[in-house]
């Protein structure tokens, strides 16, 4: 194989086996807070979430977009603490689950929203949120 090719494979690989975060961060800002962001918006991105991740830097999180409704969300196989952050249609901040614990059991607790018309959560590392100063009634700004 030619160098450049062999060059090209490794990029590849690495590429493909690195953290989505690596290839395209939106970021957002909640407050004065700023994070990047992987954007969750199809049912399988949802659904995996940060499963199965061992670490997530304190300047990353990951933002669920969802129809506007109910949101419930489970720890299981997340390894990284979080606060989840839950937000309505408009984008205010309405709730904050703080230092939800990893889960690796098969009966997880659940953390359902106090609203039903959520259309935004945001994962960040737990305690994340008071650090930065976060509230309920901060607004999320998408860049």
């Amino acid at each position: 194989m030619k160098p450049d090719r062999f060059l090209l494979s490794c990029w590849l690989a690495a590429l493909a086996a690195a953290p989505a975060f690596a290839l395209d961060p939106r970021r957002v800002t909640v407050g004065s807070a700023a994070f990047q962001v992987e954007i969750a918006q199809t049912p399988q991105e949802r659904e995996r979430g940060l499963m199965y991740r061992r670490e997530l830097p304190r300047d990353r999180g990951m933002l669920f977009v969802q129809s506007p409704g109910p949101a419930v969300f489970w720890m299981k196989n997340t390894y990284i603490p979080l606060d989840l952050l839950y937000f309505d249609v408009n984008g205010w901040l309405s709730q904050i689950e703080a230092d939800v614990p990893p889960c690796a059991t098969p009966t997880c607790p659940l953390y359902p929203s106090d609203t039903s018309e959520v259309r935004y959560i945001l994962e960040i590392n737990a305690g994340e949120a008071a650090r930065r100063g976060i509230r309920v009634g901060d607004r999320l700004q998408l860049e």
